[in-house]
């Protein structure tokens, strides 16, 4: 089995920082892409940013410029720095890995981000 363990999140003020960190463990030999995903209340899950392996990075239009995804291979972690938060990133963020074909996709279990004066 494979688990992603997320830590961060929290409440922000607008124009704020938040840092969000996600690892990897279990059994697996590769993880192909690691990265963020969101769900607001009443809307679909949608990409945040992602790194491959080899890091190769894509990121929604709504957040370049003001978030940074890091990738350590080593230790099996991927990393979120949200700058300038907006009311509009609130959101569950779900940390997210492909382990290749022959494991699959995995979340990990969700972390709260609140953006509110």
């Amino acid at each position: 089995q494979v688990q992603l363990a997320e830590s961060g999140g929290g409440l922000v003020q607008p124009g704020g920082s938040l840092g969000l960190s996600c690892a990897a463990s279990g059994r697996f030999f590769n993880i192909e892409t690691m990265g963020w995903y969101r769900q607001a209340p009443g809307k679909q899950r949608e990409l945040v940013a992602v790194v491959t392996g080899s890091g190769n990075t894509t990121y929604a239009d709504s957040v370049k410029g003001r978030f940074t995804i890091a990738r350590d291979n080593a230790k099996n972690t991927v990393s979120l720095q949200m700058n300038n938060l907006k009311l509009a990133d609130a959101a569950i963020y779900y940390c997210y890995g492909y382990f290749g074909a022959f494991r699959g996709r995995y979340w990990g279990q969700g972390t709260q981000v609140t953006v509110s004066s």
